[in-house]
């Protein structure tokens, strides 16, 4: 229902928890919040890796296999988009939610930098960011219109990338 439309009494309620006792261990809504986005991170970090890794051991492929987490997180009953994405558009900038939710991002971003880097990219500062924007287009299409195909055709635009990016290695010559 979005982060500012829950109000802290309902949260209270819904998870049985004693109104001091939730206060004991978040004495503000977005002290919640930020627990949740860092386990949020954990799981989706995870999960990138996990498909760059099932890629196998090229990172240019690894590029490409990242978009398979896509497919598992879009695909999850009940999924409502990015908690990042979802966070920041309901967060001011300069707030502890939109600077958690900027950190991961760039986290993400600084990864793909560098196995852009690895696989020999031109500019892997700028492939990092294509990648990454498409990588962000597919998880809100995942919740806009819940299209199957979409994390299939963010995966056939993210080799097109990555192939028009990386130079040839000397040894193909």
């Amino acid at each position: 229902h979005g982060i500012r439309a829950v109000g802290v009494d309902r949260i209270i309620a819904e998870s049985g928890v004693a109104k001091a006792t939730f206060y004991k261990h978040f004495p503000a809504k977005d002290d919640l919040v930020v627990a949740y986005l860092d386990k949020v991170d954990g799981i989706w970090t995870g999960q990138l890796h996990q498909a760059a890794a099932g890629a196998g051991p090229d990172p240019a492929e690894q590029l490409v296999g990242l978009f398979d987490a896509l497919r598992a997180s879009c695909g999850r009953e009940g999924y409502r988009g990015c908690a990042f994405i979802n966070a920041a558009a309901e967060s001011q900038p300069g707030t502890r939610v939109h600077e958690r939710t900027v950190a991961h991002k760039e986290a993400v971003r600084a990864w793909v930098r560098d196995l852009a880097d690895a696989a020999g990219a031109t500019d892997p500062a700028a492939l990092a960011r294509s990648l990454t924007l498409l990588l962000d287009g597919g998880l809100a299409s995942g919740s806009l219109d819940a299209n199957p195909e979409a994390p299939m055709v963010a995966k056939a635009s993210a080799r097109v990338l990555v192939e028009a990016a990386v130079s040839p290695s000397p040894e193909s010559d």
